[in-house]
């Protein structure tokens, strides 16, 4: 029986890092095998390119190469750690994947999403999640965790300016309305027991 696929996605300081966690510990209690990933990355390539990616100067890569290095950090990603994972009857669990290339680069970009999605089918053959998880949170909130979380400087694309993010949260709202059958939002405010409690809930019917 092939397994789940379940994404988290969000802006900055939405939680998805702390709450993929808990998430794949409430599953396994459930006697699930949990795979825990993230992307950038999640497979040895995938890693090295993710250091590409986030470190350096804002303006280290236009739209359009950190789309095809996101692609290919996804292929290998997809190839190696994924499909596997679904194929033995796992539950993957990844802290971002394309939606947040869809939004990122394709909509705050201005790469478009058709581009990022051909890239998609080309380097993983089009793989979409059984259910997206889509992370809100107040911009206070979003605010307070990433000042936390980036003591020591946030990366390159995390740094950008309050427009650039405005414009990934709006890109994410229009994809979770065109798809709703995968996409469920989540209010992720309050306490890390209620967003967890919310996000069970919105995987209900797979469980």
């Amino acid at each position: 029986m092939r397994g789940r696929f379940i994404t988290l996605e969000g802006g900055e300081g939405a939680g998805k890092s702390t709450q993929l966690k808990r998430l794949a510990s409430e599953l396994r209690a459930r006697g699930h095998e949990v795979v825990e990933t993230r992307e950038p990355g999640g497979s040895p390539g995938a890693e090295a390119i993710r250091e590409l990616l986030l470190n350096g100067p804002e303006d280290r890569w236009t739209a359009e190469t950190e789309a095809l290095l996101f692609a290919a950090a996804r292929a290998d990603h997809v190839a190696r750690t994924i499909r596997p994972a679904l194929v033995r009857g796992a539950w993957v669990l990844c802290d971002r994947f394309l939606d947040s290339s869809l939004a990122y680069q394709g909509g705050a970009g201005g790469v478009g999403e058709e581009a990022v999605r051909v890239l998609h089918a080309v380097g993983s053959g089009g793989l979409l999640p059984d259910r997206t998880l889509l992370l809100q949170v107040d911009p206070e909130a979003a605010a307070q965790r990433t000042s936390k979380r980036d003591s020591d400087g946030a990366d390159r694309i995390g740094a950008r300016d309050s427009a650039y993010h405005a414009q990934v949260a709006a890109s994410f709202a229009a994809l979770a309305e065109a798809e709703s059958e995968r996409f469920r939002t989540v209010d992720a405010n309050g306490s890390a027991e209620e967003v967890t409690s919310r996000l069970l809930a919105a995987l209900e019917d797979l469980l």
